[in-house]
């Protein structure tokens, strides 16, 4: 008699499926702005702290670099430890995201969010 209807149980269980990845994405996000990673430039004299999200926390330099001459120097390896932190963290959250991606049985490769 209702022949018709029994894709409506498949696409129920889909949406099912599509709010628990939601939730466990909205959980991923808010971990990842927890998790810390640290980019470092000329071997440790300058240190970006940073979210797994990207955001930059801290900064940390050596008094050593401060040298009015070197001004130009200084501005690179400040620049550099930022994108290290900053390649770290994109690093973090895409393994993050592989992680959960994978335990929700979905391809690895698979680019979320939508």
């Amino acid at each position: 008699m209702l022949k018709g209807l029994g894709g409506l149980g498949d696409m129920a269980k889909m949406m099912k499926a599509a709010q628990e990845m939601q939730a466990k994405m909205a959980e991923m996000q808010e971990a990842l702005g927890r998790v810390v990673v640290i980019g470092e430039s000329g071997a440790g004299l300058v240190r970006a702290r940073a979210t797994a999200k990207g955001e930059l926390t801290g900064l940390e330099i050596d008094p050593s670099i401060f040298v009015a001459s070197e001004k130009e120097v200084v501005e690179d390896l400040i620049l550099a430890a930022i994108k290290d932190a900053q390649a770290k963290a994109s690093e973090r959250s895409q393994a993050e995201l592989a992680r959960l991606t994978e335990g929700l049985g979905l391809p690895a490769d698979m680019k979320l969010p939508f």
